[in-house]
């Protein structure tokens, strides 16, 4: 048994993607307020926008590539210029170690993204420059294309969203257990319904734990069985009345739906 787990940790490293210097403690929630280990979701980027000469954090997103990142379409705006600050855990700590700041290059916005639906959230973002790699900035693993994960399969949001429903926004990166919901539950008439489609994928729904505003265009972080983090799903909605309601687990667009679409922007 333990040459089979060094072995997975070995692979996990090869990799090149999902192995944080800092390994998460799994133990921590979203809403209801535990903070993430500093720096164990070395992905984890603040999508920020520049209002009256501030930056303001307005959606997670998560590194895939030294030059881009992977986001909502929701989150994205003509009419705002972004900025995306990496490798941070405190956002009220501007010159926090191991963080950067980098500009955007292009955005692209899903080419069906549809706000009224809420169909293909998917958005990638280039960086003006590409960013070196290191213990606090690192990238996640991308899925097998179009692979499902089993109904309880232990994954994690992450983002400094809301603390609570209508409370303030996080200043430390925040996480929480929220397993996956199939899409035969999620779709039930008392969950979801037809409104949930199988380019998407639903966690949590248990009443306690949740992402919340803010934490919008984050990642849903699962484990695979090579001990590497893969990127499983985009924080899209939730309930509009609380961020923890039972039987509406939020809603993540699932990114192994939409490999080939990452790939033909990115050239990965």
């Amino acid at each position: 048994m333990l040459g089979i787990t060094v072995l997975a940790a070995f692979l996990a490293c090869a990799s090149g993607c999902g192995v944080p210097t800092y390994p998460p403690n799994l133990s921590a929630r979203v809403v209801g307020g535990d903070n993430a280990r500093p720096h164990s979701w070395p992905w984890q980027i603040s999508l920020q926008y520049l209002k009256n000469g501030t930056w303001r954090h307005t959606c997670g997103g998560t590194l895939i590539a030294s030059d881009y990142v992977l986001t909502a379409a929701h989150c994205i705006s003509k009419t705002l210029t972004y900025r995306v600050a990496l490798g941070k855990n405190d956002l009220e700590v501007a010159d926090e170690e191991g963080s950067l700041f980098v500009g955007v290059d292009t955005i692209f916005v899903h080419e069906k993204w549809n706000s009224f639906l809420v169909r293909n959230d998917i958005a990638l973002i280039k960086l003006a420059e590409p960013v070196e790699l290191s213990d606090t900035i690192q990238v996640a693993c991308l899925p097998a294309e179009g692979s499902l994960l089993p109904q309880n399969y232990p994954c994690y949001v992450t983002g400094w969203g809301l603390l609570w429903t209508n409370g303030p926004l996080a200043d430390e990166l925040q996480q929480g257990l929220q397993p996956v919901v199939d899409h035969a539950t999620c779709t039930q008439s008392d969950w979801w319904g037809t409104f949930v489609k199988d380019t998407m994928v639903c966690a949590g729904g248990d009443g306690v734990i949740s992402a919340c505003n803010g934490d919008s265009g984050g990642p849903l972080n699962c484990q695979a069985e090579n001990g590497s983090w893969e990127v499983r799903g985009i924080v899209s909605f939730g309930s509009g009345l609380s961020c923890n309601t039972l039987k509406k687990p939020t809603v993540f667009t699932r990114v192994s739906a939409y490999i080939d679409w990452i790939r033909q922007k990115t050239q990965l």
